[in-house]
Formats: C-alpha cells, structure tokens, sequence
C-alpha cells in the first residue's frame, strides 16, 4: 500500500492528500494518453536529501508529453520548483516522486478536443521495489507470452499511462506463475526489457545492454552505462537473444524504482551462480554511493534540498 503523504502538488496547488480526486469521466482514465515519471529522492552520506537526475527525469517527462502531443501548462522549472515544493510540505527527506499529466473530463470521444490538461505530482516513503531481499539474493524471471510493443505501434520513447498496459499483462503472468518480474521480447523475439526495468548482462567481463529499439531510454540505464565504463567495464549497446542471456555470467534489472536488482534465475535456467554476480555488486555498491552523493564525479546528477 502506498504510504499516505500531507500533501499532493495539483494543477499549480497543493491540495490535500485525499482532496486530490478526478472525475470518472477524466479522459485519460478511459483511453490512457497520459505521461508520467518515476523519481526518487535519497538521504545522502552527509545527512541532505538528494533528488536523482531531477533534471534529465523532468525534461523526459516533457519530451514524453511532446511525442503523444500534449503540451503541459507549466514549464520545466516551474515541474522541477513542484517537485521540490512537494517533497518539503511533506517532510520526506527521502521517497519516490510521482509526476502525472493527463487529459482531463470534457469530451468523451477518443480525440480529446480541448479537454483540459492536468498535471499532479505525488511524494511519498518507497523501500526496494520488488523487495529487499531481491538487491542482494536476486529474483526469479519468466519470459513472457507478451510481446513489447513495436516502434510503430505505440510510441516506445515516450513513458506513456497507456504502454504499461503491456506491462501489467506481463507482470500479473509472471507473478501468478510463481517468478518476481517478466522478460519481454520484442516483436523480433530479442530480448527487450522487464515490465519497468532495462536490463544488462555481463559475459566475460563485457557488460551488455539492449539498444534504444524498442526499450524506454532509462535514466538509471544511462546512469549505470557511465558508471561501469568510468570503472574501466567495456559497456555494449547490442541485440541478443534468450539463450544468450540464459549462458550469461550475471544478469540485471536496474531503474528508478528497482534501483539495481539482480537476476538469480530466467525460465527455471540458473543464472552464473544463481546470486548477485560480482559485477552487478560492485555496480550496486557504486549507485547507491552516486545516489547518496558519495562520488563527486556525479555532484550534477543531485539536487539537494533541505527539510
């Protein structure tokens, strides 16, 4: 359940938590042409809170608005200002940061019309995604029956509500068949990513990751890419298959809110020695030292603010 806050940022105010409803008529609840981000902040060695790539999370929410055509009543600063704004009223020196725009009630056909634009950003306490356990023992994967969405099916750069329909599908199989997270392929039957991570696996010291295809350009992904080749890894951007993912060394999930999650086990196939692998390690230990402003190599990757 999430942790209720005092507070949620909505269309310029904040409101209540509770007070901070919609009607049932909104269009995007119908239709799911909508954006939005996950954000987190942290607590960092020094004793300040931090937001993670406050700035790359917020332009790609715009960019996201851009490619389904919405344009947000509000300007870049004034999202990063609310986010802000948010985390303080609630008192959280440290959670996860939920911005959505959507498409308010009005008309109800499939074009929207001049429905308004609306914009809410949420804040609150978040621990590990699919559970503490799982950053240091790994979790159990199944590759999915679903496919991920083809580039010209739905637009796959853009975190769009209506895409994690896909996802949902996915996850609900693997969790009722007994796995932690589902494997997606694309509609070429490479590997894709998970229902909300981008995934790596490491062979002979080479770490490896599907290109920007059909896979959401992750920030943490990003982030992890820079991190391993500043540790000296050779990083590549490159298709690859199940099976090459089943002989890999290690294997891992990383994003915002999985942070970076091991992969002990694919389709009942153990994975290197079915634990956390040696590299995902050292790149778990780097991250959350990055993220808790323990590197100042990334100091730009944080913005700090105080409760």
């Amino acid at each position: 359940m999430v942790q209720k806050a005092e507070k949620i940022w909505f269309d310029g105010e904040l409101v209540n938590w509770d007070d901070a409803q919609v009607h049932v008529l909104t269009h995007t609840l119908h239709y799911g042409a909508g954006v939005f981000e996950g954000i987190r902040s942290y607590v960092c060695v020094d004793g300040k809170s931090a937001v993670f790539r406050l700035k790359a999370h917020v332009v790609r929410l715009f960019d996201s608005a851009k490619i389904i055509g919405i344009k947000i009543p509000f300007t870049i600063e004034e999202i990063t200002d609310a986010i802000i704004e948010t985390l303080k009223v609630n008192g959280l020196k440290e959670g996860y940061i939920r911005p959505l725009v959507f498409i308010g009630d009005g008309v109800m056909g499939v074009h929207p019309g001049s429905n308004p634009i609306r914009v809410a950003i949420a804040t609150w306490p978040w621990g590990a995604y699919l559970g503490d356990d799982a950053l240091e023992k790994g979790i159990r994967v199944k590759t999915s029956s679903f496919s991920r969405h083809h580039v010209n099916v739905m637009m796959t750069k853009a975190k769009t509500c209506g895409n994690y329909v896909n996802s949902i599908l996915a996850k609900v199989e693997a969790v009722t068949d007994g796995y932690d997270e589902a494997l997606m392929l694309d509609t070429q039957g490479y590997v894709s990513e998970a229902t909300g991570e981008n995934i790596f696996i490491v062979k002979d010291s080479i770490i490896k990751t599907t290109p920007l295809t059909s896979v959401l350009p992750g920030i943490t992904r990003a982030s992890l890419m820079q991190v391993a080749r500043d540790l000296g890894y050779e990083v590549v951007e490159q298709l690859f298959t199940r099976d090459e993912l089943y002989i890999a060394d290690e294997a891992f999930f990383c994003g915002t809110a999985a942070e970076v999650t091991p992969i002990r086990e694919v389709d009942n196939r153990v994975i290197g020695e079915g634990k956390c692998g040696e590299v995902a390690k050292l790149l778990q230990k780097e991250y959350f030292n990055v993220v808790k402003g323990g590197n100042e190599k990334y100091a730009d990757w944080l913005n700090y603010y105080e409760i």
